[in-house]
């Protein structure tokens, strides 16, 4: 197992950590049933329907 050599910064440990803050949040898709917004790849959370079947 590899093991740091130096200790790292706390400006870049800082910079690492604020990182995941600037990921783009995903799109929204309009659901072909109900024609609400919802997330991609999930069930509709109005009609309940996924791919075209009732799920929930």
């Amino acid at each position: 197992m590899g093991v740091p050599k130096r200790r790292q910064s706390h400006s870049r440990k800082n910079k690492r950590r604020a990182e995941w803050r600037k990921i783009d949040k995903p799109g929204l898709v309009e659901c072909p049933q109900c024609h609400e917004l919802k997330m991609p790849h999930r069930a509709c959370i109005v009609c309940g329907y996924y791919k075209g079947k009732d799920v929930m």
